[in-house]
């Protein structure tokens, strides 16, 4: 590409190397799932067997799905909303319904990176004492009866603030000096911290049991349809698909990049983190375990129960337990930040895209209001359950079905997966030929329809978690349909001036292009 070129998209701000955009992408993948989710999701469907579903999932689902995210982004150059209004008029509001589910996502994954916030400086003086859980849920939370108290909690609220504050200024920045630079800081810092913890683990007594108990294969797991569903499952959440993330960071890469090659490394990358990160949570469940002079199955727990009830068991009873909850924790910030940096820059990309709004006032525009709703529910004494519930339904009637439907819409409604299979192979070292339009029109829209119905009859058979039925009406259906509903709201808004809905020419020497920044100015 020309030096021409690459100022011009240095300008509107597009990743500047294809290493920018892997790092960017990787950080966008490693969250808080991979480190809580991941080795629990494991465990309970059949320990070191679960890793050939897994594998399947991964490279017959996730990384086609990817590609697809990718192929959208990169060959119509927009946010979500306007990759899919240039690839059909219509398809515009399933690009709302994903930056409706981003909005939603980041109003609460904020409150965890801030507890996490709060625990790492927690660790060095183990302030929860001898009753972890209680500390986490009276002390610190101070939950009370599941309803909705609206008291603030200044030790949430502040860590909070800290955490949108960083996350603001980031936006703010753009995308190479604040996105950019960001992962490509913080995803080697990430990784060495995450290193050390699981080295530290390994030294503990009884971290063999941990591994032996992690790893034990269960083949009978294998004939059970749950288990392939688990599989399926943790490879849509974790690798950041289906809901705008990586076709807007598609669109800011060089029209000359190898797409289907860096979606390879970001997916294998994302899966080696989650397979360290079995290994380090289960070597220190081992230690926990033998502590106590229990089986590592009594032990285990996934999600908000592992990191802020047992890992302060942990620190507790280890030698050295301090510095293992440092990094425990520094880790869950870090690649939290990295997350909700990706999920709010789908929003903003969007905006941007949509109105004639400067970088900076479209940051604010998403990210102060953004923070506003974080803080005044997920700061509160209720913060707890009123996150556990939005978690769930946006995860399951929001990412999932999302998906669904992009997929359905693009493969089979618009057919568009020769279109955009014959773009990624233009510059990809790993084509995309029949086998790809088999799997994502195929059997990754099948996987993803028996994990939604799944949710779905679980939900009306039993009440998600045992709360009211009004807060699950509220928090949980209310808020599924709310960014549905946003997305057709949206959708018939006029694009700002000189924007067009046709795709870009694929022979012309185009520079990257930053459609946050809109027209040049």
């Amino acid at each position: 590409m020309s030096a021409d070129a690459t100022s011009e998209g240095a300008k509107r701000g597009a990743f500047s190397s294809r290493k920018v955009f892997i790092f960017a992408a990787i950080g966008s993948a490693v969250g808080l799932g991979n480190i809580w989710r991941f080795p629990y999701v494991a465990y309970e469907n059949g320990g070191g067997a679960f890793l050939i579903p897994y594998l399947v999932a991964l490279f017959c689902a996730g990384l086609p799905f990817l590609y697809l995210d990718y192929a959208l982004g990169h060959r119509f150059r927009g946010s979500a909303p306007l990759s899919f209004a240039r690839l059909s008029r219509p398809a515009e509001a399933v690009g709302w319904w994903q930056v409706g589910v981003c909005f939603m996502i980041a109003t609460y994954y904020a409150a965890v990176i801030a507890w996490a916030l709060r625990y790492t400086f927690f660790s060095v003086n183990e302030a929860w004492g001898d009753d972890p859980e209680t500390f986490f849920m009276k002390d610190f939370l101070q939950t009370g009866d599941v309803t909705v108290d609206l008291t603030l909690v200044t030790g949430v609220l502040i860590p909070m603030a800290i955490v949108w504050l960083a996350v603001i200024v980031v936006m703010v920045v753009g995308v190479e000096k604040g996105i950019g630079l960001t992962s490509v800081v913080a995803i080697p810092v990430l990784v060495v911290a995450f290193l050390a913890l699981v080295i530290r683990s390994l030294f503990l007594p009884g971290a063999i049991d941990g591994l032996e108990a992690f790893f034990t294969p269960d083949w009978s797991t294998l004939t059970h349809g749950g288990v392939w569903a688990a599989a399926f499952g943790q490879i849509f959440f974790s690798l950041s698909i289906g809901f705008g993330i990586m076709i807007t960071y598609a669109s800011y890469v060089d029209r000359d990049t190898d797409m289907t090659g860096s979606g390879t490394v970001v997916g294998l990358a994302n899966s080696s983190f989650e397979l360290l990160a079995g290994i380090g949570v289960f070597a220190a469940l081992g230690f926990m375990a033998q502590s106590q002079g229990v089986e590592v199955g009594e032990v285990v727990e996934g999600g908000v129960g592992l990191a802020f009830i047992t890992f302060p068991t942990i620190i507790s009873e280890a030698t050295g337990g301090a510095l293992i909850g440092v990094l425990f924790f520094a880790s869950l910030v870090v690649a939290g930040i990295t997350s909700l940096v990706s999920v709010l820059e789908v929003v903003v990309s969007a905006i941007r895209d949509k109105f004639d709004l400067s970088r900076g006032a479209a940051a604010a525009v998403v990210s102060i209001p953004a923070a506003l709703l974080s803080l005044a529910f997920f700061s509160t004494a209720s913060g707890l359950y009123v996150l556990d519930i939005l978690d769930y339904f946006i995860n399951q009637f929001g990412i999932l079905l999302v998906a669904l439907v992009s997929m359905v819409v693009v493969a089979w409604s618009l057919r568009a997966l020769p279109e955009l299979a014959d773009h990624m192979n233009r510059r990809g070292s790993i084509k995309l030929r029949l086998w790809w339009r088999l799997l994502v029109g195929g059997l990754v829209p099948i996987a993803l329809a028996y994990l939604v119905f799944d949710s779905f009859r679980t939900v009306v058979e039993t009440p998600y978690g045992g709360y009211p039925t009004w807060m699950i009406a509220i928090f949980g259906w209310g808020a599924a349909a709310v960014v549905m509903v946003a997305g057709y709201v949206l959708a018939p808004t006029p694009w700002r001036p000189g924007t067009s809905l046709d795709g870009p020419d694929e022979t012309a020497d185009e520079a990257p292009v930053d459609h946050t920044e809109g027209v040049a100015r």
